[in-house]
């Protein structure tokens, strides 16, 4: 990371201040780009922060970093492969034991795959990292977040879930696979599960938010990059966002105070945007839920969705 990486980092912060002084924040995914730049900003308004990563070296090294460009060394590093249910509930496992009290979580690991590649679970990979892991974890991980409310649940999507579709009757693209649909569908789950986590959380203040990034200069999608977009990634790199400013939306709604109370809304540049209208289909996020809960081994009422008298 350059000098210059590290001052944009320090500047994606709220304030300079301890805005988030005494809080305890988890942010999968923080090992690296967007995730990484939101630690740092969040351990320089004074959280105490967990981030993930795939492996023990590459988490303690990211902690270590974090440490230094926030000068917070409240900075923790969990292992988990996220795309593995079992890891998420052994990360959930080792979160609990570590924190007393969880005031934010920030579901922000993702990935891009132009081919189809299935878990440890059976499961196509996109579906399962992009969504399923948030799920799980932000269910296990429900209970005390709730004893320490008020809390919040931010989950990070993308605009590429105005293109998604939910396919009920094939989640895991065994038919047919583009890594762009497969996205585009994951990035619309995560605001169909974030507006129905609200619902289901209302009274218990604590409150859920999903939001757009923007288009930031990251190593997405590295792994099995499609061709196309490691041709023109050369071409289009210099105008995107730092990961800096791309952590911004995700600070804002995890600290501001201006999103006390505030859930079940998308975001975007920290504004409210409205997203892909199916998000805001009660009953296919209820289904949503639902198969979700099944796929990871949960029951469906677990976390039962409160009614209106």
């Amino acid at each position: 990371m350059s000098e210059k990486d590290i001052r944009e980092e320090r500047l994606s912060s709220v304030s300079e201040t301890n805005l988030m002084a005494g809080k305890i924040v988890l942010i999968t995914g923080g090992t690296g780009g967007i995730g990484k730049a939101t630690a740092i900003g969040l351990a320089t308004l004074g959280a105490r922060v967990g981030v993930t990563g795939r492996d023990l070296a590459r988490a303690e090294q990211a902690a270590t970093e974090i440490r230094a460009a926030s000068g917070n060394p409240a900075v923790d590093g969990f292992a988990a492969d996220l795309s593995s249910q079992a890891e998420v509930r052994r990360l959930a496992v080792a979160v609990l034991a570590t924190y007393p009290r969880l005031d934010v979580l920030v579901n922000n690991v993702g990935g891009f795959w132009a081919h189809r590649h299935t878990t440890a679970d059976g499961l196509e990979q996109t579906f399962a990292l992009n969504h399923l892991a948030s799920f799980l974890l932000t269910n296990l991980l429900l209970d005390r977040l709730k004893t320490s409310a008020p809390a919040r649940v931010v989950t990070v999507s993308s605009h590429v879930q105005a293109e998604g579709r939910i396919e009920f009757d094939d989640l895991q693209s065994a038919g047919s696979y583009s890594g762009q649909s497969a996205y585009s569908q994951s990035k619309l789950a995560n605001i169909m599960f974030t507006n129905e986590l609200a619902r289901r959380l209302e009274g218990t203040r604590v409150t859920a938010t999903s939001l757009h990034p923007g288009f930031v200069r990251t190593d997405f999608g590295a792994e099995d990059q499609a061709t196309f977009f490691a041709i023109i990634s050369g071409v289009v790199r210099p105008f995107l966002k730092s990961p800096a400013h791309g952590a911004r939306t995700s600070i804002y709604l995890a600290s501001s105070s201006e999103m006390d109370g505030v859930t079940g809304q998308f975001f975007a540049n920290s504004k409210p945007k409205t997203a892909n209208k199916v998000a805001y289909d009660t009953d296919m996020a209820a289904r949503l839920w639902d198969v979700s809960a099944d796929l990871v081994g949960l029951t469906p009422s677990r976390e039962p969705r409160q009614t209106s008298a």
